[in-house]
Formats: C-alpha cells, structure tokens, sequence
C-alpha cells in the first residue's frame, strides 16, 4: 500500500503534468479521495442543466410549435428517461473510482471501447463545448447590444469566451466541485430574478395565466413532443459513457443517487420552466430567453446580473465538458496524462466560432444520439445482466484477460451497436421513443447474444464471469503508476 501523496507524484512524473492539477486519468480513485457529497454531485449536475446551451432547447421547443406545457413536460420526461440509464453507469464510478470510458472496456474489449465509446464520445465532448459556448455567446451579444446599444461580433464573443474556458478546464475535478457549488445559488437567483421579471412585465402575454395556456401552433401534437422528448433523452444519453467521470470521487452510492437524480431532472425541468415561459410569452417568436428578458426595459444593473449569470454558467458547464473529452482522449491514448489530452481538446475552441452548432442543434444532437442510445443499451445490459454488477478491475488494463474477447474488440458489443443504430434510424417508429426504445432493443439483444453463445464460447464465457475483482484499488492504483 502507497500514499495517495506519493501515487500523485509517480503519475505527475509519468505523465509529465504540472502541480495543482488532477493527476488521476484513466486510473481508479483510491478510497481516501472519496469525500464528495450530494450535495457536490446535485451542485454539478443541476448547475449543468442550468446553463444558457440546455435552456435554449426549452425555447426552441415552443418556437417549433409545442404548448409551454408540452415543452416543458417534453423536455423533463426526456431528461428522466435518460437520467435512469446515467445513474447504471455512474455507479460504477461509486464503486469501483472508474472513468466511465476505461469501464467501457469491459464491454467492448480494451481496444473495442478506445475505437467505439471513447472516439465518439470525444466527438461529443467537442461538439458540446462549442455547443455551450456559442448559446451562451448569443446570450452575451444579446445582453451587449441592450447595453451599449452597438452590434458585437457574436464569434469573437464565442471564441473569447472559449479561450478562458479551455484555460479553467484543465485544472481537474476539484475545480469543478467548488465552482459548482460556489456558482449555483448564484444562479438559481438570479434565474429566478429572471422569471419573475417575465411574470411581471405589464404584456398581458407576459401574465402567468396566458403563457401556462400557451397552446403553440395549431396541428402540433404527440409527434411533436416525442420529438422533442426524444431529443432531449438523446443528447443526455451521449454523457451515459462518462457519468462515473462525475461520480468517482463520491462517498456513496446514495449519494449519488440522490444528487443525481434531484440534479438532472429538477434541473432540467426549471431550465426548461424559464426558458419555455419567455418563448410562450412572445407567442413562440423567440427562443433566447435573455434577448426576451433584456428587451423588457431593464436597466444596467439587470443586464449586469445577465452577464454574470451567463459567465458562471460557461465557466462551470465546459470545464464539465472538456473534463469528461479529456479522459475519453486519456482512453484512447493511455501515454498522455488528462491534462495534456484535456488541452488537445480544447482546440474545440474552433468550432466555437461556426454558429450552425446552435442552428443545427437537432440536427447534431439526433446524429449523436443515434449512436449513444445503443451503445447504452450494450453498456448497460452487459454491466447489470451479464457481467452481476461485478467488474475484475486488473482485467480492464491487462492485455490478453478476460476482457480482451478477440484481439481486444467484442464483436458482439460493436455489432449490436451497428444494428441498433440501424434500428434507431431506418426501424423505429418516431412516434415510439426512438431513443428509449433503442436502449431496450440494444440491451436485449446484446444480453440474448451473449447467453446463447457464452457457452460454446471460451472468450465470451470469461469475460462474462470475472468474479471479484483480484487486488485492492490501492495496489492497483501503484501497479498502473509505475508501469
């Protein structure tokens, strides 16, 4: 057994990575740093969901034609739907101190998941960072061109802002945890500020009673909210690879559990409530609910309070975003340390200047979406149904154990990821959920695949008991630090 001090510093060294940084990568957490809460976790999470990307969608939702009681309803059963997936897989991180990506392994074999998961989920975490900068960027030009009453480059505002993101983000998890929960009673205010100033304003359109009977345009029913429901389940099903990157410095599962769940879906339903009520209140003309807001006749110190809100919420959400990239690319490329390859992505800062990755949200999120759903199904099925909830933790770094399947890719994991691809695009009906029928679909028939030919199989019969895992985390923790 070795110090957690002393375990940092072989890593630092190894990997060459500057003092002050989180020097954990692909390798599990030692008990000793599992101190965080669910209150640290809940802060995370629900200031994820608060954020000017997430609540855009709220307001597309009803420009698009829902009621403000379907946008809303839409975008919180989705958020629910996917969170049940996310909490299987963050529990991993709770028990074992594992990335998410490095877990994937078990799964999809140790080189299977670098090429399948971890690629596309390093995909996704680009995609959001410029996602999340360029909404929040809109929001800020809006707010500028209020206050000084001349135009702003939107994409040097996106890209300024990406930049001191980039530089915050590689810092690590601690930086998260305490900018989180220093950020979000911040923002829970001021966003509440924000809908009462709604609430309030003398537009009769603007009064409670007439938004909640907001019906939308005429003809948009059931297959509209699916859509949007199923969008917004999608786009939360593309973290489902990294929720244990969030959870494996967590004390407990119940923990977990509780700042999880009260995370995402209370998140999602008020980022949805505010931003749905400013686009129901302009008769589903605007989407942005700070270009509402700041065109009501605030003053400096409102727009101040915008400003501020918006930079805590870039802050916090893509130093999230380039973290979980970071360790995705870490799976990938095990010689880079998190904080060099949480650098490489943050060259992310380039898409931050192309404002079709807001335009084309539906869009990008339905191609990532597409592909996450099964590979959840896959992850899920294996971890709860084939592999008991047990993972042999020496085996997902060891070359030729029981998780290497066939020159280390589990045909079967990739295979059924193709076909409920396929599935999702080309069989399910829209009006079904695609993507939560998608995950069942997967799942079953990875799990039917894996029974059947287990038995005759010696590869797939070894990964599918590993029994206990074979050395404490601490022992292996030292094992990967000094090989």
């Amino acid at each position: 057994m070795h110090s957690v001090i002393e375990l940092e510093d072989r890593l630092r060294r190894r990997y060459r990575q500057p003092k002050g940084v989180e020097q954990f990568g692909i390798e599990p957490v030692p008990s000793e740093l599992k101190t965080v809460g669910w209150f640290d976790i809940f802060s995370i999470i629900f200031g994820f969901a608060l954020n000017p990307g997430s609540m855009l969608v709220g307001g597309l939702a009803v420009v698009s034609g829902l009621s403000f009681v379907g946008a809303v309803g839409a975008i919180t059963c989705g958020v629910l739907l996917a969170t049940i997936a996310y909490t299987i897989t963050a529990t991993i991180g709770v028990d074992f101190g594992l990335p998410g990506q490095v877990s994937t392994r078990m799964a999809y074999g140790l080189r299977g998941a670098k090429w399948v998961p971890s690629f596309l989920r390093t995909i996704a975490s680009t995609y959001w960072f410029a996602y999340q900068t360029m909404a929040g960027a809109l929001a800020v030009v809006a707010i500028l061109d209020r206050w000084t009453g001349t135009a702003h480059s939107l994409v040097m505002v996106s890209v300024i802002f990406a930049v001191l993101q980039a530089v915050v983000a590689i810092i690590g998890y601690d930086s998260l945890k305490h900018l989180s929960r220093m950020a979000l009673p911040f923002k829970i205010v001021i966003l509440s500020l924000i809908l009462v100033l709604l609430a309030t304003h003398d537009d009769p359109h603007f009064a409670p009673w007439a938004v909640w009977h907001y019906a939308g345009k005429p003809g948009s029913g059931w297959l509209l909210f699916v859509t949007w429901m199923n969008v917004v389940a999608a786009g939360t099903l593309t973290m489902v690879t990294d929720s244990a990157d969030f959870c494996r410095y967590t004390r407990s599962r119940r923990d977990m559990w509780w700042g999880t769940l009260l995370g995402k879906v209370g998140g999602g339903c008020f980022a949805a409530l505010l931003v749905a009520y400013g686009a129901a209140a302009t008769l589903g003309k605007t989407a942005n609910v700070f270009a509402v807001a700041s065109n009501l006749g605030v003053g400096h110190f409102m727009l101040l309070l915008f400003l501020i809100v918006i930079a805590l919420d870039n802050w916090t959400i893509n130093v999230l975003n380039l973290y979980t990239g970071g360790l995705s690319l870490s799976n990938m490329f095990e010689r880079l340390g998190r904080f060099w390859t949480t650098a490489i992505i943050s060259l992310g800062i380039l898409l931050s200047a192309t404002p079709s990755v807001v335009t084309g949200y539906t869009t990008y999120v339905g191609m990532l979406g597409n592909v996450f759903a099964p590979i959840a199904g896959v992850l899920i099925a294996d971890y709860l149904f084939v592999k008991k909830l047990k993972i042999d933790l020496v085996a997902l770094f060891e070359p030729n154990g029981p998780y290497w399947y066939w020159n280390g890719v589990n045909p079967i994991a990739v295979a059924w990821t193709v076909l409920g691809f396929l599935a999702y695009m080309f069989v399910i009906p829209a009006e079904w959920i695609k993507a939560l029928m998608t995950v069942i679909a997967t799942g079953a028939g990875y799990w039917a695949t894996t029974q059947l030919l287990a038995p005759h199989s010696a590869a797939l019969g070894r990964a599918a008991r590993p029994g206990d895992q074979r050395e404490a985390i601490e022992d292996l923790d030292w094992e990967l630090a000094v090989r």
